[in-house]
């Protein structure tokens, strides 16, 4: 269950499960909301799962773990992958350094098995791991005004500036922790972290009080996320070696032996990996799209769509598959993410939906530029130079 089930239920909101945990799909009218989100700002209840790492050995036992360097300093952030020997993403997360402990928001299917895993390899390190899911709230802000709103309902020090930075104060009577985002739906953002039982509090205060934020849930999130071209865990990232997604922000060259390290390099020092990530504009389905209510009928629209997994053509030749496909709340139009062969001739392909080839052409992302960038944007070496 979330947290704030019956906030949620007021708002009409409709839920679906992610990774075992529950959150909300939309509250009705998601590509509305969305717009609302591009012009202002929304909030949203996130569903992560959260490990918290104690001990004295912590940063070093994490850091030879994962893809990117754990920071040494109170208040500060990375993003990061877990590898499999073949280079394939286990997992992302965000790892932050909150003092005395480090905090890993994760995808909540993968706590369990990340937990068993690490403690698994504790020896003789001062290491402890915990399971903190059920102990916190933790509530998205993003938006071109997100600034203006946590500035408008935060006391204490000052919204934090650099991504992945945070700091704490408080939020009515509460004490929260506000992270500033690295931007993953291509807008200003923040996450505000407070105890689950303070939660029903902050989350009334980010929608009602100060600036007015609208609430979203993971509908909107997944188009807004395709609009800005992040790639997700749960529709890209899984089981993908790194650099096919131009991940670049979730890994440091320069640290130690990780495991998949050596596949990440050898892909590096190729030059190029053997596909990448693009977006797609479908306009065979423009049209059809239109005439459905992406609003009162999310689901047909989601039958409209190409599936996760549908083919890519260039003339006759079957060049790669979509990952997920939305309508985009800034352009009302049936968008795409794919992963296509690196060197293909790109332009005009089509996409395979229910048997049928539907004409699309191929785009530089974000499709949307919005008030920041997300730093999960592929970037290849090869494309930059």
């Amino acid at each position: 269950m979330t947290l704030v089930s019956g906030t949620h239920d007021a708002h009409g909101a409709a839920y679906r499960d992610r990774g075992g945990r529950e959150v909300v799909d939309h509250y009705g009218k998601p590509v509305r909301v969305g717009k609302a989100v591009r012009k202002i700002a929304g909030v949203i209840e996130m569903g992560y799962g959260v490990l918290a790492v104690r001990g004295d050995d912590r940063v070093e036992f994490v850091d030879n773990a994962v893809s990117n360097s754990v920071p040494t300093e109170d208040g500060q952030g990375t993003y990061a992958l877990l590898l499999d020997p073949q280079g394939g993403i286990e997992t992302d997360m965000y790892v932050y350094n909150a003092d005395e402990r480090l905090l890993v928001f994760l995808p909540p299917e993968r706590v369990e098995a990340v937990a068993t895993d690490w403690a698994e390899k504790v020896f003789i390190q001062d290491v402890e791991i915990d399971d903190m899911s059920d102990e916190l709230g933790v509530f998205g802000v993003h938006g071109p005004k997100s600034t203006e709103k946590v500035a408008s309902v935060l006391g204490g020090p000052g919204a934090p500036e650099a991504p992945l930075s945070f700091v704490r104060g408080s939020m009515v009577d509460a004490g929260v922790t506000v992270i500033a985002t690295d931007a993953p739906l291509g807008e200003e953002g923040y996450e505000i972290v407070c105890a689950a039982d303070d939660a029903g509090g902050v989350f009334d205060t980010l929608i009602n009080r100060g600036l007015n934020a609208t609430p979203f849930g993971y509908r909107t999130w997944d188009a807004l996320a395709t609009e800005a071209g992040t790639p997700l865990f749960e529709y890209e990232l899984a089981g993908t070696v790194p650099n096919v997604l131009g991940l670049r922000n979730a890994l440091d060259f320069d640290k130690g032996c990780y495991v998949g390290q050596e596949v990440v390099s050898r892909v590096e020092n190729q030059g190029r990996p053997s596909r990448r990530l693009l977006g797609l504009e479908i306009d065979g389905l423009a049209e059809e799209v239109a005439a459905l209510d992406a609003d009162a009928d999310p689901q047909g629209v989601d039958r409209a769509l190409p599936a996760s997994g549908a083919a890519v053509f260039d003339g006759d030749e079957a060049i790669g598959e979509v990952t997920r496909a939305a309508v985009g709340p800034a352009t009302d139009a049936p968008v795409a993410l794919a992963l296509v062969a690196f060197d293909a001739d790109f332009g005009e392909v089509s996409v395979r939906v229910d048997g049928t080839e539907v004409a699309a052409t191929t785009v530089d992302l974000p499709f949307v530029e919005g008030s920041a960038r997300s730093a999960r944007l592929p970037s290849y070496p090869e494309l930059r130079a």
